[in-house]
């Protein structure tokens, strides 16, 4: 079961609204679900939130988003998991993924950091890469070169709200994760959002000469 939900970003307003904080607007929409304040711990160097009896066996979890700065991730997420001996299998770290469109989700267990530098020090400091992970789709600009750049800018309006939909889509297996069945969880994600029902036809419009002719008074003879 996962007790330790970690969301990836930069600190600082000037990175609030980038590509690459999308693993805090998850964890912030967490927190709110769970109705949990996020509050400065300086020992783990990140904001946390505990939320008591909501584990699969009804202890606490745990809410962290690093202020390290996100190629050292690692420190703030070791530091608590070791602390609270949370196991590695019991961790999920949601962040941003350039190889998803704006819109995808997708959990998995392991893996390489496929260059997340969030990942690879988290990995590092753990020892291991077997905990899960949510990807969250920002999509990619196209060029390696422009990869800096497009995650710590701004997403379209268009894709901001993709993303916030693939957001609150992946919450809805909260359940799911809290209770560690992670294949329906993994399959909820994975689900395509549902096609919206197409709209209802119009009902056709009367004519002029399609309206019944009032009764005449004349005993029905013309």
């Amino acid at each position: 079961m996962i007790r330790l939900f970690v969301g990836l970003g930069n600190p600082g307003p000037e990175y609030e609204a980038t590509r690459h904080n999308a693993g805090f607007w998850w964890v912030d929409a967490l927190a709110g679900k769970l109705g949990a304040r996020l509050a400065h711990e300086r020992g783990y160097q990140a904001l946390v939130a505990r939320v008591n009896g909501h584990a699969g066996d009804g202890g606490p979890v745990w809410l962290l988003e690093p202020m390290t700065f996100m190629n050292r991730s690692g420190v703030s997420v070791a530091a608590l998991a070791r602390f609270y001996k949370i196991a590695p299998d019991d961790i999920l770290v949601v962040h941003d993924e350039l190889d998803l469109v704006p819109g995808q989700a997708k959990l998995k267990r392991g893996g390489s950091a496929a260059g997340h530098n969030g990942l690879k020090d988290i990995q590092g400091l753990l020892g291991t890469p077997d905990f899960w992970r949510l990807r969250l789709g920002i999509g990619h600009p196209g060029v390696k070169s422009e990869v800096v750049s497009w995650v710590l800018k701004k997403p379209s309006p268009a894709d901001r709200d993709a993303i916030d939909e693939a957001i609150a889509r992946s919450l809805a297996a909260l359940p799911l994760l809290l209770a560690g069945q992670m294949d329906r969880a993994t399959t909820a994600v994975h689900s395509p959002p549902p096609r919206p029902k197409p709209p209802r036809p119009a009902a056709p419009s009367a004519t002029p000469g399609d309206a019944a002719s009032p009764p005449s008074d004349d005993g029905g003879h013309r």
